[in-house]
């Protein structure tokens, strides 16, 4: 220990590798199952090794969320903290083709540098469990998963317009399709039909809208709620002149009678059937448009609708009624039955292409005062049902029930529920992805690889450049396969899969990462699952989060699992940016954390990101606004270095000072709260302030019971947010190897419980009021308490104080000009 005013210097940069390579050598943070303590499972979202380095929003997630770990770990949890890469998929794909490079090559070098980046944050990750989705010995258990969703029905092959991204030439995920656009590259989205390889999430839907067994934001089970879109309402089955039934969903089944045309979508099969012989050119000539129009696009509210008839026409099953059929883009196959009837009078965007259409309105729902004059805009309240046959003078609220159990007795109507949830489309047509375990025989179809021939690789030596098709197509060696039925010649799928179906279950295969038999071990899947918390962003709300839902459901009723939720907890971190902006190459902005890390060391900048603010909102990165961290660190390391204590050698047998006992219990009781909750930011600015005040009184309590107390508390407090520092400082301390073993102190509530005094309130010498404060209150707050009291504002009729008399804890005199 350094005598006062001789502290050697922080060395950041030294230290921390001294602690890095003990931790590592001592296995500190190696996971093992069992044991008397409650499990913890932490886990932060696994990057994609698309760039060359990691930048400081890979730290601003990750730093926060080993803190939480390092406290869970101190109050007496088991904690599994694992870290691996997501490295198939476009990202890692695109970022080879820039560079020239075969992508398997680009991705192990990029992961070679992020993780000698990650572990210079000195982060508490197992190293030992790490997973990469790309290396046969992961991806071979990924396409096992997919068999076993394959042999139960939730794994199908079939030909259906996709969503195309000219840029990455593959197919998307509709959740992969923002605002029309390509969600990696931004290029607009056309529609293909083309043979897809599809999950049936849809199965899931219902289970997937309840979220009662998990503490999630609810702005994500929001978000989720909205994308899987349920609707309570009915299917009605009209009919087309060559008697094919045509099923509409409809939420409001009491507008029926107001139906006096149909739309189906451009891509609806009956399409082509129907169309009357003099209609088929313009017809041919919409659809085709409407395949180059994004779906976002022809749903836009604001967007002028547009359609065509097709020279057929529909009968309403309840009036008996022909209405024409046309098209328009407005209605996608993918919602509903692809096809809807239109009640222009109720409904705003039927209303619109009616009136340039020159369709008919009419009115079924009445409103309150309504004498038959016509509608100047779509009424969609509720009201009374006319012009509805024997529903007439119904309550439409009525109605809806009313009409469904009147058509459902004559078959052409149920109530049902429907969903804007469709199936997930897991095909793409690019090379850098786990390839689909499926091949195709003439004799015998489509076959699924035995799983004894698992992984199926990649080839080494294909042309991954991305073509329109998938480039395993022009590999002769991968396609041409054995049939396992016959054993005669077969073609192997050279579709692979969405590098979402990788991170479906990445979580899972920490739990064993090494077992060469079995995709995770069911006994430590048992113990260590569902994940106790999770942490990442929020981007991924439906696709990432949602996908991993779906898998541990399946899973679970396959009987592989036996539980129905990945993420018991979930905390989503806000985005750290530089300029105002999100950082990225093309901006200049991005932030590498080596340069600090080898000057101010890792935990200032992991002490100045979490600083920033509340870990949920992000912040502005500032060059500048590091310099506070870094005085906050130096100042803790003088203080602790001059302390004197040595927690191996008694005290000097003196209590000390008893308001310094109180003010580093108080904090202490305050940062465990914070920690708890993930704000950060509020338990360092608490430490901030002990730490300045502690060392304003270090020289009447030196050498105290409580003096040690304190620091001992100090640095314990320090060892989840500065974890190399604390290491150090303990050990300079006396304190036993590891601090990070410690058990996380408890606060005596005696010290933290905070006393109140009543402060008398006099004006001009009489008492008007009693106020409850705080002990210890101080003049200005009495003050400002005091004229916030109606009882005293009343008896100073607006006359002002002229002078004021405070006794501390007991009295405050008010004297006004009257006096």
């Amino acid at each position: 220990m350094a005598e006062r005013g001789q502290a050697t210097r922080f060395n950041a940069p030294e230290i921390e590798r001294k602690w890095q390579a003990r931790w590592e050598a001592d296995g500190l943070y190696r996971a093992v199952e069992g044991g008397d303590r409650p499990k913890w499972y932490a886990l932060v979202m696994f990057p994609y090794p698309s760039a060359a380095h990691t930048h400081v929003g890979h730290w601003y997630n990750y730093c926060p969320a080993d803190a939480h770990a390092r406290f869970m770990r101190m109050r007496g949890y088991n904690v599994l903290m694992p870290f691996g890469f997501d490295a198939f998929g476009l990202p890692a794909e695109n970022f080879a083709i820039k560079a020239g490079t075969h992508p398997f090559v680009s991705t192990m070098r990029n992961i070679e540098t992020m993780r000698h980046q990650v572990r210079s944050m000195g982060a508490s990750f197992d190293w030992s469990r790490e997973v990469i989705s790309c290396h046969p010995n992961y991806y071979r258990w990924t396409q096992w998963l997919f068999l076993q969703l394959y042999k139960n029905g939730l794994a199908y092959k079939a030909r259906a317009a996709a969503n195309w991204c000219p840029g990455c030439n593959t197919v998307l995920a509709n959740e992969q399709v923002i605002d029309g656009a390509c969600e990696r590259c931004g290029s607009v989205v056309m529609r293909r039909d083309l043979e897809q390889w599809f999950f049936r999430i849809t199965r899931y839907a219902e289970e997937l809208l309840d979220f009662s067994k998990i503490e999630w934001p609810e702005k994500i089970a929001l978000m989720q709620r909205n994308w899987i879109g349920r609707s309570e309402g009915a299917e009605l089955v009209f009919s087309a002149e060559d008697g094919s039934p045509i099923p509409v969903f409809t939420t409001r089944p009491d507008t029926v009678y107001g139906a006096t045309f149909m739309v189906l979508a451009p891509e609806h099969p009956l399409v082509e059937r129907l169309t009357a012989a003099d209609r088929r050119a313009d017809v041919a000539a919409y659809v085709e448009r409407a395949r180059r129009t994004s779906e976002i696009e022809r749903t836009a509210t604001d967007r002028e609708k547009t359609g065509v008839p097709i020279g057929a026409s529909a009968v309403n099953p309840y009036t008996g009624e022909p209405i024409p059929i046309l098209i328009a883009d407005y209605v996608l196959a993918t919602y509903g039955s692809g096809a809807v009837m239109g009640v222009p009078a109720h409904d705003e965007r039927d209303f619109e292409f009616a009136t340039k259409t020159g369709l008919p309105i009419k009115v079924v729902i009445a409103p309150d005062a309504w004498f038959g004059s016509p509608f100047s805009e779509a009424y969609t309240e509720s009201g009374t049902m006319v012009n509805s046959g024997p529903f007439d003078g119904t309550p439409s609220q009525d109605g809806k029930e009313k009409v469904v159990a009147y058509g459902a007795e004559r078959g052409f109507a149920r109530a049902t529920v429907n969903y804007r949830l469709r199936d997930w489309l897991v095909s793409r047509q690019r090379y850098w992805g786990a390839p689909i375990p499926i091949v195709y025989c003439p004799t015998h179809g489509e076959q699924p690889v035995p799983e004894k021939d698992l992984p199926v690789l990649l080839p080494e030596d294909a042309e991954f450049l991305p073509s329109g098709e998938s480039p395993l197509t022009r590999d002769v060696g991968f396609v041409n396969a054995i049939c396992p039925v016959c054993g005669g010649p077969a073609r192997r799928e050279t579709d692979t899969m969405d590098t979402f179906v990788d991170s479906s279950w990445y979580f899972l295969r920490y739990a064993s990462p090494q077992d060469d038999e079995q995709a995770f071990d069911a006994v430590e899947t048992h113990y260590w699952l569902p994940v106790d918390q999770y942490m990442g962003g929020a981007e991924h709300a439906v696709l990432h989060l949602m996908y991993a839902r779906f898998f541990t459901k399946a899973l679970r009723d396959i009987g592989k699992l036996d539980f129905g939720e990945p993420f018991t907890r979930l905390f989503n971190q806000g985005m750290i940016i530089s300029g105002g902006a999100k950082m990225s190459k093309s901006k200049g902005n991005v932030v590498e954390p080596d340069d600090y890390v080898t000057t101010v060391g890792a935990d200032v900048l992991r002490t100045y990101l979490m600083f920033l603010g509340p870990w949920d909102q992000g912040g502005d990165w500032s060059d500048e606004g590091i310099a506070g961290p870094l005085r906050f660190v130096n100042r803790v390391w003088t203080l602790v270095s001059e302390s004197g204590v040595r927690l191996d050698v008694a005290s000097n047998g003196a209590t000390g000072p008893i308001e310094l006992r109180r003010q580093v219990h108080q904090t202490l009781r305050g940062v465990t709260d914070d920690l708890d909750r993930f704000r950060f930011n509020t338990a360092i600015a608490k430490l901030m302030t002990l730490t300045s005040n502690l060392a304003a009184e270090a020289e009447p309590a030196r050498g105290t019971a409580a003096w040690s107390e304190a620091i001992r508390l100090l640095v314990l407090m320090l060892a989840p947010l500065t974890p190399h520092l604390a290491e150090e400082l303990w050990e300079r301390i006396g304190g036993g190897y590891s601090v990070h073993t410690q058990d996380w102190p408890r606060a005596n509530e005696a010290l933290t419980a905070v006393s109140t005094v009543t402060i008398v309130v006099q004006v001009d010498g009489k008492v008007r009021d009693r106020l409850t404060a705080t002990a210890g209150i101080s003049r200005e707050d009495a003050l400002v308490a005091a004229l916030a009291s109606d009882k005293v504002t009343r008896s100073l009729e607006g006359r002002p104080v002229t002078k004021d008399i405070f006794v501390p804890d007991r009295m405050l005199s008010l004297v006004t000009a009257r006096s």
